[in-house]
C-alpha cells in the first residue's frame, strides 16, 4: 500500500485562511451598518458565524496537517511567498475573536491571547529572519505585509474590541511603522524589478489593505473618533483602491480562483471605514460615499465567494505560489 502524502489527505495551503478575512470583514461592515442603518443585524451576525465556520474547518485541516504530514507545513514556512501567508493562521484566529466578543468574552480573550502570540513568534521568526540578506527579490510582494503589518492592525482592533486600549496602541505602532518600513522596497520590486509572474499577480490585492485596516485599527484603539489621521488613512486607501481598478485587467490575465481573496480584506476594511466616517464627520463627502463604497464592496467580495464552490479552482493558490 503507497503511503499517504499531504496531498491526498487535504490540499489546503494557508492561503486558504483568505476566505475568513473577507468574509469577516464584511460581516463586521454589516454588524456596524446595522447600529446605523435599518438593515437587518441578522447579516452580519450571519456573515461573521459562517467566518468562525470556515475558520474552525481550515484551522482543524491546518493543524492536522501539522501532525501528520509535518515535512508539508515545514516546507510552506520556508517557501519564500507561501511563508508569508502562514501569518493568516493566527490573523484571522484573532478576527474570529472580535466576532465573538460581544457573546463570549472569555472565549475571545483566550482567542486573542493565542493569536496575538502566535503571530508575534512568527514574526520574529519569518520576518526577523529576512534580515540575513537571502530573500530573493522576486519574492518581495505585498504578501510580506502579513506577518508584521496585517497581523499587528488585527491585534490592535481586537484589543479596541476587548477594552485593552493601551495595549492596542502599542500593536497599531508596530503595524504601522512595519508597513512604513516594508512599502518602499515593495513598490520597488514592483515597478522595477521585473514583471510578476502570472500566477503572483493577485497578491498585489494586500496592497489595498495597509491603509484602511490601519484606519479600521486606529478607530478601534481610539474610541472611534474620526479625525484628521483617520481620514488621511482612509484617503490612501482610496488612492491605492484606484491603483487596483487600473490593473484589474493585467490579473485576470488568469483564470478567476481562490487567490483572489487576496483583495477581500481591504475591500471589507473599506466598507467599515467609510460607514465609520460618514456617521463621524459632518462633512457631506462622507455620507455621499458610504452607500456606494458599501454596496461596492458587497458584490467583489461577492466574487472569491463564488469561486470557493467551484471545485475546478481547488488548489491553484498552492499551484501559483509553487510555479512562481
Amino acid at each position: 500500500m503507497n503511503k499517504p502524502t499531504a496531498g491526498s489527505f487535504i490540499n489546503l495551503p494557508a492561503g486558504y485562511f483568505g476566505m475568513v478575512l473577507g468574509t469577516i470583514g464584511m460581516g463586521f461592515a454589516w454588524r456596524y451598518a446595522a447600529t446605523i442603518w435599518p438593515v437587518p443585524s441578522a447579516v452580519g451576525e450571519t456573515l461573521v458565524a459562517l467566518a468562525a465556520g470556515i475558520w474552525l474547518l481550515l484551522a482543524i485541516a491546518f493543524l492536522a496537517r501539522l501532525m501528520r504530514y509535518p515535512h508539508s507545513v515545514i516546507a510552506e514556512i520556508h517557501h519564500p511567498l507561501m511563508s508569508s501567508f502562514v501569518s493568516l493562521f493566527p490573523a484571522t484566529t484573532m478576527l474570529v475573536a472580535i466576532g465573538v466578543s460581544p457573546y463570549l468574552r472569555p472565549l475571545a480573550v483566550v482567542m486573542f491571547g493565542f493569536g496575538a502570540v502566535v503571530q508575534l513568534c512568527y514574526a520574529a521568526w519569518q520576518s526577523a529572519g529576512l534580515w540575513r540578506g537571502t530573500h530573493p527579490q522576486d519574492a518581495t510582494t505585498p504578501g510580506l505585509y502579513l506577518p508584521t503589518v496585517a497581523n499587528n492592525f488585527i491585534s490592535a482592533m481586537a484589543c479596541g474590541a476587548l477594552g485593552y486600549h493601551d495595549l492596542g496602541i502599542l500593536f497599531l505602532g508596530a503595524g504601522v511603522f512595519s508597513w512604513l518600513s516594508l512599502e518602499p522596497a515593495i513598490l520597488h520590486r514592483m515597478r522595477s524589478a521585473g514583471e510578476m509572474p502570472t500566477p503572483v499577480r493577485t497578491s498585489l490585492g494586500i496592497q489595498l489593505a495597509p491603509a484602511l485596516v490601519a484606519c479600521s485599527a486606529y478607530l478601534a484603539v481610539n474610541g472611534g473618533v474620526t479625525d484628521f489621521f483617520a481620514k488621511m488613512l482612509f484617503g490612501y486607501g482610496l488612492l491605492q483602491l484606484i491603483f487596483m481598478l487600473r490593473l484589474m485587467p493585467w490579473y485576470l490575465a488568469q483564470p478567476f480562483n481562490a487567490s483572489f481573496w487576496s483583495f477581500s480584506f481591504g475591500i471589507s476594511a473599506l466598507a467599515t471605514t467609510a460607514l465609520h466616517l460618514s456617521v463621524g464627520s459632518e462633512d457631506g463627502l462622507f455620507h455621499l460615499i458610504a452607500v456606494p463604497l458599501f454596496i461596492f464592496t458587497n458584490v467583489i467580495i461577492g466574487l472569491p465567494a463564488g469561486s470557493y464552490f467551484c471545485p475546478a479552482h481547488a488548489g491553484k493558490i498552492d499551484s501559483a505560489y509553487r510555479t512562481a
